[in-house]
């Protein structure tokens, strides 16, 4: 195994773009002698001088030294080909998303560095057994997928291709953790494991919006207020820009030969075409003004309306502590569905639709509240039920009727995405959770989120769904079922 522990290590980039410009800087400040080569004349030289300015601003708020500064720039080195990377322990390849162009450049590199190189890829959607299978020595191939900023997200995917030698992969994830990022081991599959985990949140928003059960926003806040996020899917398709969210989206609903689970949604592709890509190009879902912000959306006031008497499942208990024992004809109903919509429970325990609301009981009712109605809930209704639920001043999110609500299908459809990338043992518990915490933001990972919630209830929810719907997109995963059956915690390896 090659010792990344060593003084005198040295590491190379072959190209320098944003990512490979990040790579470059995280190595050198690690201590490692770093070479960086960009085929397009001149790039190297201003990647090391964005660098410099980079680590200039850190100086300037006092995160670093003067001296740790010009210390990380005398380790970078621009090499005037790839010949110059010939004493290198270690290359990383960070050029264009091209699986012919990076088979091209790793077998050139075998011709130059030593046989004892590793040679690591930051694909992110390419096969690293591909590009391996043009190396004499596919054996010291591995990818080493690292997110931008490379500096901040301190997350690196260590990507076993199938011919890959331990050794290779162990040294990686020690060289990883040398850098102060957190290394995740996983088998080269379509997506490794963020991207691939990644394919709940943002595709089953939009498949909510294009059924008309809530817009954009009321979606979002839901998800950000009720169930935790950080941003709302919209929220996130506009940052990290619709084109490059779409096409993400495509790739792996393809590289899994139409899974569909991961179906993309037709709304994408016309707001691409119209360019409304999100903060880059001033408007998205949302608009932005000069300063890059997102121009605030006001939510509709709740009514004052009250309704003149109530009844409610046992599970809203805390939300109606005065309630009829046995609905008259003047009560509002309020039920309380795990993964069934309003129609569907009204009808099964005997309530009149045009009486009967459902709230949202899965994430409880301290920040956000989700009302749902029934096709034929009259309007008189729901508006004194959303007057009552928002009388102590926390704010109520009126939908149509929806197997799921938002949150609930949302967030089932993320543990159950987990749980497939745990059947098909792409990566660990521990990496999965890591992995999807620190790549994506989320509260917890999906293992944890499904454990949070009750692995039981994810389980319903997807059961009712997957009824409903009559599609394969909700089917449980096996890996969710046997726990849940069990009882016993999502994270439990076999």
């Amino acid at each position: 195994m090659l010792d990344v522990s060593r003084s005198d290590l040295v590491a190379a980039v072959a190209g320098a773009g944003t990512m490979g410009r990040g790579i470059v800087q995280v190595l050198a400040q690690c201590g490692a002698r770093t070479l960086v080569y960009d085929a397009q004349p001149g790039a190297a030289a201003m990647a090391k001088d964005a660098i410099g300015q980079s680590l200039g601003k850190l100086a300037e708020k006092g995160r670093l030294k003067p001296a740790e500064v010009q210390a990380t720039l005398g380790r970078i080195e621009v090499a005037d080909s790839l010949q110059g990377f010939a004493p290198c322990h270690v290359v990383i390849e960070a050029i264009v998303e091209d699986l012919n162009e990076k088979r091209k450049i790793f077998s050139s590199l075998e011709n130059v560095v030593a046989q004892t190189c590793i040679l690591a890829s930051n694909t992110s959607s390419l096969s690293v057994t591909a590009m391996a299978a043009a190396c004499k020595r596919p054996g010291r191939v591995a990818g080493y997928h690292f997110f931008n900023p490379v500096p901040v997200l301190k997350i690196v995917e260590v990507v076993d291709g199938v011919r890959t030698e331990p050794w290779v992969t162990d040294a990686l994830t020690a060289l990883a953790r040398r850098f102060g990022h957190t290394p995740v081991r996983c088998k080269d599959t379509p997506g490794f494991i963020v991207n691939h985990a990644g394919r709940a949140f943002v595709p089953e928003s939009l498949r909510v919006l294009a059924e008309g059960v809530a817009d954009f926003a009321t979606i979002d806040r839901i998800l950000v207020d009720a169930a935790g996020f950080r941003l709302g899917p919209f929220g996130l398709m506009d940052l990290v820009g619709l084109d490059v969210a779409h096409a993400v989206m495509k790739s792996m609903y393809q590289q899994y030969y139409e899974e569909p689970k991961y179906r993309p949604s037709f709304l994408a592709e016309p707001r691409v075409a119209a360019g409304l890509l999100g903060r880059k190009t001033g408007r998205g879902w949302y608009a932005y003004g000069k300063d890059g912000a997102a121009e605030p959306l006001a939510e509709p006031p709740a009514p004052k309306a009250r309704p003149d008497s109530v009844w409610a499942v046992p599970e809203l208990q805390e939300l109606f502590p005065r309630i009829e024992k046995d609905p008259s004809q003047a009560s509002v109903c309020f039920v309380a569905p795990l993964g069934k919509d309003a129609t569907s429970t009204a009808l099964e325990l005997g309530l009149d639709p045009t009486r009967t609301v459902a709230v949202d009981p899965l994430f409880g009712f301290a920040k956000r509240r989700t009302l749902m109605t029934t096709p034929v809930t009259r309007p008189e209704v729901r508006d004194a039920a959303h007057g009552l639920l928002a009388a102590d001043g926390v704010p109520v999110s009126v939908i149509k009727d929806s197997p799921g609500f938002v949150a609930q299908r949302v967030v089932a459809h993320i543990v159950n995405v987990g749980c497939d990338i745990m059947q098909m043992r792409i990566a660990s518990p521990e990496d999965l959770e890591r992995a999807v915490m620190l790549g994506l933001g989320y509260p917890r990972g999906p293992l944890g989120l499904g454990d949070a919630l009750g692995a039981q209830k994810i389980l319903a929810v997807l059961e009712a769904m997957h009824s409903f719907f009559l599609e394969p997109r909700y089917r449980p995963s096996s890996w969710l079922k046997r726990r849940a059956r069990l009882g016993v915690s999502l994270l439990t390896p076999e």
